[in-house]
């Protein structure tokens, strides 16, 4: 009975921590623009609204209406068309962004297919080590000096990999997806980044649906390197190790002691979130967490109702939610 209690608890505790990475990124972005201008440093910002499935030159054209009164005191309205091309890099276009992402999901299933455990537990982790330090470093350089925040990124990142603890593995993660969201919602406009959500939620479903998803997971989990974040069915397993074998994914419910949260159900969430806070301020980005939470309530009740606890694509309930909240956002 205890573990049925812990299980469900577990529910709760992922959506917490979804709650706690969208404050982050809140807290990132809103520290973001006085950084960058107290450092006199240069980020490109977002394109235009408009989606550019490639890098080029995109034209958007505008209206200024001007209003002359005459001196008999009649008013009259002049309208002045103006065009401006604007040059969209590969970093803000479509095409580019999810070339990158399954070039990268294709090449990581050949390399965990091909490659022997010990030899990919290597390689993984020191993957995982630089993108903890780099997530960390983002998020520490804008609150304490430039010195202190490479120690601290390093020694975190390097104990980590010692010492891959399930509580610090957590924290690491979460603050690299918050780093992630942060600087590429600068660079990619909303509707951008609701397309990529749209088209890797797709993915989500068919990768789980036809078991591509939970055999990536046992295989990263093996190297104890998984992009996800861990949530323990019972309170001691917040300092268990990722190297234990009870860390494995088991396929079958009553088998597992942890929950798994996908990192990309949390990231992309982030990113889109970043993304409309720079391109229309704060209350409509609180809008698309808001949508967003929605979206992995609705997912982990799925699960519960229809599911019964067989993996769950949390990806597509959060992209609807998160098209519903960014409609929203237009009649604001």
């Amino acid at each position: 009975m205890k573990r049925k209690i812990f299980k469900f608890n577990s529910v709760y505790v992922s959506l917490l921590i979804f709650i706690i990475a969208q404050v982050l990124v809140f807290i990132t972005v809103a520290r973001e623009n006085s950084f960058l201008t107290a450092h006199n440093i240069y980020f490109p910002t977002q394109p235009p609204e408009v989606i550019s499935v490639w890098p080029g030159t995109i034209t958007t054209t505008s209206e200024i209406i001007t209003t002359t009164t005459l001196p008999s005191g009649q008013i009259t309205e002049t309208t002045t068309t103006t065009t401006e091309e604007t040059q969209v890099t590969g970093y803000s276009s479509l095409g580019p962004i999810l070339i990158y992402f399954f070039s990268v999901v294709i090449a990581l299933g050949i390399i965990l297919f091909l490659v022997p455990i010990k030899v990919l537990k290597m390689i993984l982790k020191g993957l995982f080590v630089i993108l903890f330090c780099w997530g960390m470093f983002i998020f520490l350089v804008m609150w304490i000096p430039l010195v202190a925040t490479i120690v601290i990124s390093s020694i975190i990142a390097i104990t980590w990999f010692f010492i891959p603890r399930v509580w610090l593995h957590n924290t690491v993660l979460i603050l690299a997806l918050v780093s992630v969201g942060a600087v590429f919602g600068r660079l990619i406009s909303p509707w951008t980044s609701m397309i990529i959500l749209a088209v890797l939620a797709i993915y989500d479903y068919l990768a789980v649906r036809f078991g591509y998803m939970v055999w990536m997971a046992k295989k990263m989990s093996e190297t104890t390197s998984l992009p996800a974040i861990v949530v323990p069915y019972s309170p001691s397993g917040w300092n268990s190790t990722l190297k234990t074998s009870d860390f494995v994914v088991q396929e079958k419910p009553s088998d597992r002691k942890f929950a798994i949260l996908g990192g990309g159900d949390i990231g992309f969430s982030l990113l889109l979130t970043a993304s409309v806070y720079f391109a229309s301020g704060f209350i409509p980005a609180l809008i698309i967490a808001g949508f967003s939470f929605l979206g992995l309530v609705c997912a982990y009740w799925i699960q519960a109702v229809f599911l019964r606890g067989k993996p769950m694509p949390a990806l597509p309930p959060i992209a609807v939610m998160c098209l519903i909240g960014l409609l929203i956002t237009l009649v604001l």
